[in-house]
């Protein structure tokens, strides 16, 4: 028992440490986002209490944002994208995730093999013959390019039917004896069990094309289309860095998936969790 908690302080100690070193370097962001450009590397060295506590606060860089770059195009591309992405993703993967649990069919499971292969090969893999793929389809440079290559997601699929497989094979089998089709089974019954799933997937689905950077680089060639990702690139020039624009810029990109994940961390666990992986 002693042993136990004399490790709880321990414990904690560990726990404060990991914090510190996640949230120091966003509280230095956000203080040189309120600091003019030329104060932000002024009391890096020795480390004090100025390094994180601003002398002069000024908003200048995210006027500048919205101002003069744009941001407010560019914020809502990355919106826009990200939300597209969640809806048809879902229902495309509970679909897919749906067929390969519940009809037989022909070479079902190379098909899901494929698919677990699909989010175990690194994307700069595909990127070239993808590119092909969507300038040959007029999409360069237009939403579609940067949303449908990722509306198919492999590992969110995979979700999907291990949450199915753990469903009661009787539930099924008692809606089809009482005439019910297998859409209504879907939409009507399964979808309504997967809430745990559903914002697990949706979140995963959110963060990873919020975060995109490589796809959207890719794909985009005008500002119309840019992405927030993609848009801090913009702060390095070959005659200056635009340090506090871009702390303001990496402050906006961080705190939106934080405010969506943070009330929904619950179901995020439970539905990762409670996956099963019964066959």
């Amino acid at each position: 028992m002693k042993s136990n908690q004399g490790s709880v302080p321990l414990l904690y100690l560990a726990h404060i440490l990991l914090g510190l070193i996640i949230l120091l370097p966003l509280a230095f962001a956000l203080v040189s986002s309120l600091r003019p450009l030329d104060e932000i590397f002024r009391y890096m060295s020795p480390v004090s209490w100025r390094t994180f506590v601003p002398t002069q606060i000024t908003f200048d860089a995210y006027t500048s944002l919205f101002v003069e770059r744009g941001f407010g195009r560019i914020f809502f591309n990355t919106f826009y994208v990200s939300i597209v992405n969640v809806v048809v993703g879902l229902v495309i993967a509970s679909m897919a995730a749906f067929a390969f649990v519940y009809f037989e069919f022909k070479g079902r499971a190379l098909l899901f093999f494929l698919v677990i292969l699909t989010f175990m090969i690194p994307f700069e893999v595909i990127a070239i013959p993808l590119y092909g793929l969507v300038d040959s389809l007029g999409w360069i440079d237009t939403y579609s390019g940067i949303i449908v290559p990722g509306l198919a997601n492999g590992l969110v699929i995979f979700l999907y039917r291990q949450f199915f497989l753990d469903l009661p094979k009787a539930l099924i089998e008692s809606a089809r004896i009482d005439g019910a089709s297998w859409f209504k089974i879907y939409a009507g019954i399964i979808l309504p069990l997967c809430k745990p799933v559903t914002v697990s997937a949706g979140l995963l689905i959110f963060i990873h094309q919020w975060e995109s950077f490589m796809w959207p680089l890719i794909a985009t060639r005008s500002k119309e289309y840019k992405v927030i990702q993609v848009a801090l690139s913009d702060f390095v020039t070959e005659f200056a860095t635009y340090w506090n624009e871009m702390f303001a810029g990496i402050i906006i990109a961080v705190i939106v998936p934080v405010l969506v994940l943070l009330p929904l961390q619950r179901y995020f666990v439970n539905g990762i969790a409670n996956t099963g992986s019964k066959e």
